[in-house]
């Protein structure tokens, strides 16, 4: 018995929504990146020093970045700036000066933690300090979340490194850098520690 016309324009709608729907989501998978959890990214980071010499791009350093001013600070002071560095001589004259960031030359960028003392609750260095801390730290998930690698080299509170580091990058004196965090794509040699020791770990007292 032949179909009838609605029947046949019935199937052909349906049709044509099935392949939308799967064409959408297809489509979607592809451009967005998959992006682990908080915690897998937790204990997944690793301290990374060796890259391939792939630059990073400017959207992806300041989302990097903007991860970091979403770290808590004392009173909301923000007493936190960040130099973000992609220029090799400038790179190559922080890898000469400092001892452990030797692996700037092969880093794509490097992004310098800094903590203002000045606007600091109550103006307290150890506020700016505990601050930039945070902030560093929530970098260094961002970098592990992104796919790429970076390290904590310290400047502070070491006062030649922190020289160094402000002759270069023309940080003013009142400005304590706190470290310089090369990012860039991993070899992949590095792996993560577990860290994890239940000694460690007091309950309702010491």
């Amino acid at each position: 018995m032949p179909m009838s016309i609605n029947n046949a324009r019935k199937i052909t709608l349906v049709t044509l929504m099935i392949f939308c729907i799967v064409s959408a989501s297809s489509g979607s998978a592809a451009v967005a990146p998959s992006i682990p959890d908080a915690l897998t990214v937790i204990h997944n980071r690793k301290s990374v020093r060796n890259f391939t010499g792939q630059p990073v791009d400017t959207e992806t350093l300041t989302k990097i970045v903007k991860a970091g001013m979403a770290a808590p600070t004392a009173v909301n002071m923000q007493a936190w700036s960040f130099v973000i560095v992609s220029d090799k001589v400038r790179m190559k004259a922080l890898a000469a000066g400092l001892p452990y960031a030797k692996m700037l030359d092969k880093a794509g960028a490097a992004i310098i933690v800094c903590a203002i003392p000045e606007k600091a609750y109550q103006k307290k260095t150890e506020f700016s300090i505990m601050d930039a801390t945070c902030a560093s730290e929530n970098i260094l998930l961002a970098i592990e979340a992104l796919g790429l690698g970076g390290v904590w080299t310290a400047a502070y509170p070491e006062p030649d490194r922190m020289g160094l580091v402000r002759s270069v990058l023309g940080i003013p004196e009142n400005v304590i850098p706190l470290n310089v965090i090369p990012v860039g794509h991993p070899v992949g040699t590095e792996k993560p520690k577990d860290k994890f020791k239940p000694e460690n770990i007091h309950w309702e007292k010491w």
